[in-house]
Formats: C-alpha cells, structure tokens, sequence
C-alpha cells in the first residue's frame, strides 16, 4: 500500500498536465494495473474518464512489452529445440557418435506445475477471451498475457483479448471508485 500512497501523493504534488503520466506509470506495475491507476488518478484529484484512459494506455504499453518479451523467448527456445531436433536427427547411425535419444527432465516444482495445470484447465475450458477477461481476477494482466504467448496463443489475438479486458475493468474500477468518492463527499 505504501506504493500506492506514494503515488497519490505524487499526483497531487505534479502539475496538472503530468497527472496523467504519473497514473500511466502506476499502471504499468503488475498488481496496481489499470484498476489500480486508475483509482490512484480518481482519489488524486483527476477527472475519472482522464485517470481511466490514462491507466488504461499505461497498462496496454506494459502488456504489450511483456508480450512482445515473452513471444521473442518463446520464439527463441521452439527455433533451439527444432535445430537440436535437427542436429540429433542428421548424425548416421553407424558413425559412432552418442545420440541423446532422451534428455531428463529436470525435478518439476509443484506449486509451478499446479499454477500452470490450473492455467491450462482454464485455458481449455474459457479460451483465450475467457481467461483474458477472467485473468485479472487472480493474476496481473502481465502474467495472464505471458502464459497465453508461451502457451503459443498469437501476439495479436493475445493483445486484443488484453487489450479488451483492460478497458473492461478499468472501467468498471473507475465507474465504481468515482461513484463512491461522491458518495464520501
């Protein structure tokens, strides 16, 4: 929560035209996200559909980083294992050479493995749509959208499905934040 304080009070501190800025940049951290900057924007002073739209460009610019980051791995390791698979498959039989015919595994973490059975369930049951609009209700927007791309979900089906999902709830957390400060005062 302190993190949160510091930003409203960094909200209040700035001139009015970097106020935006400052609620983008909050929203660009895992947990706080567009929902959280933009109540962060709201409780600062800022006009509620200003806080929203601009808790809302600095979530989608983390999103889409982390996307483009985690497609890049994903990309590199497929092109690793296809070239070792490639390696492996053009040594002769008879030239002596040791073929790994099987690597071991390495010791799988349980609660890792148990996350990602719990992903992957969601994933067949919701789909991408699903599991992007239902995400946020128990894991940061960056994380959902990591798993997708490594689960090899395309970049853009995965950003508009994000994209979707954080106007959504951002919305909604801005709707509902500045209703209940008017209701405060």
């Amino acid at each position: 929560m302190n993190l949160v304080d510091t930003f409203q009070d960094l909200v209040a501190q700035v001139p009015e035209l970097a106020q935006p800025l400052i609620v983008a940049v909050a929203a660009m951290i895992p947990f706080i996200e567009g929902e959280g900057g933009a109540t962060i924007g709201i409780l600062g002073g800022i006009h509620p559909a200003v806080a929203a739209a601009a808790a809302m460009v600095g979530n989608f610019l983390a999103v889409t980083a982390v996307v483009l980051a985690s497609a890049g791995a994903r990309d590199a390791v497929v092109n690793r294992r296809r070239a070792k698979t490639r390696q492996r498959s053009a040594v002769p039989v008879g030239s002596g050479a040791v073929k790994d015919a099987t690597i071991p595994a390495e010791p799988a973490d349980d609660r890792r493995s148990a996350r990602r059975a719990k992903f992957q369930r969601a994933y067949e049951r919701y789909g991408v749509p699903g599991v992007s609009l239902l995400g946020p209700l128990l894991l940061p927007t960056h994380f959902t959208a990591s798993m997708l791309v490594a689960s090899g979900v395309g970049k853009a089906r995965v950003l508009v499905w994000q994209a979707v999902a954080i106007v959504g709830w951002t919305t909604v957390t801005a709707v509902v934040a500045s209703r209940l400060l008017n209701l405060v005062y």
